[in-house]
């Protein structure tokens, strides 16, 4: 894929779907003989729009590796009045990350975004691969620093920048995460994923597809010109991009 603002986005190889494992980045990764070990307990899982992978506070009972879905993770209030992303994981991640960072339970919910494949991993095997250390061990961290970059990102640019450009850096992170340009999402979906009015997100695609950046009808979003959604985005995209491309290996993400 070609870069248009100052660094190449995630790497894509855009000429085949999903069969297998290999074609989740993180399990890629790995050593051959690690992901061997794994090949028997990966379970293929078909993700459907919506379904919710794991709650706030649940136990953690499998970890995902999507390979052509996108899986949001939302932060929900208490009340249930309200949720916001927080962060996308697609085929270049895992979700489920506070299993093998400190706790059994996560903070956030875990709902499929865009339809798709993809495996899962029960807990204990996941940690017991982490827990041997090497290279499964040093993967898995740098990608969850990438996430966690992403993450903070998210909350600056929620809390500092226009609707337009918050929707222009969600299109494009999750345009990174599939293998076409088209998204198919409402805009009740995208207003919920950022945590503003659902009229704040219409206003907000009309002008991009005045401008010619997208097309949108019937719950599709069809990407036009990228490099004109990149240029009118704000930093925080690149930002998360340069850092996932820094950590994670470069025969990959370059």
């Amino acid at each position: 894929m070609t870069n248009h603002a100052g660094g190449a986005p995630l790497a894509v190889d855009r000429s085949y779907s999903s069969d297998g494992p290999h074609d989740n980045q993180l399990l890629a990764w790995l050593p051959p003989e690690r992901l061997q070990r794994l090949l028997p307990h990966l379970e293929y899982v078909e993700l459907e729009l919506g379904q919710v992978l794991f709650e706030s506070g649940a136990k953690v009972e499998h970890v995902y590796f999507p390979t052509t879905a996108i899986i949001s993770l939302l932060y929900v209030l208490e009340d249930g009045s309200g949720s916001a992303e927080i962060a996308v994981v697609g085929f270049e991640g895992i979700a489920g990350i506070s299993l093998f960072m400190g706790g059994e339970s996560t903070p956030s919910r875990a709902v499929v975004q865009s339809a798709g494949q993809g495996f899962r991993l029960m807990a204990g095997v996941m940690l017991q691969e982490f827990n041997l250390a090497g290279p499964v061990l040093n993967v898995l961290l740098r990608y969850t620093q990438a996430l966690i970059t992403q993450m903070a990102q998210t909350a600056v640019c929620n809390r500092h920048h226009t609707v337009d450009q918050q929707l222009c850096r969600w299109l494009l992170l999750s345009l990174d995460r599939l293998r076409s340009n088209e998204l198919v999402m409402t805009q009740a979906l995208i207003a919920n994923m950022l945590g503003v009015r659902r009229e704040g997100v219409t206003e907000a695609a009309c002008r991009l597809e005045k401008a010619g950046a997208i097309s949108y009808q019937r719950g599709r979003i069809t990407v036009i010109d990228r490099p004109l959604l990149e240029r009118r985005s704000c930093e925080c995209y690149a930002v998360v991009r340069k850092e996932y491309n820094r950590l994670l290996p470069t025969s990959i993400a370059q």
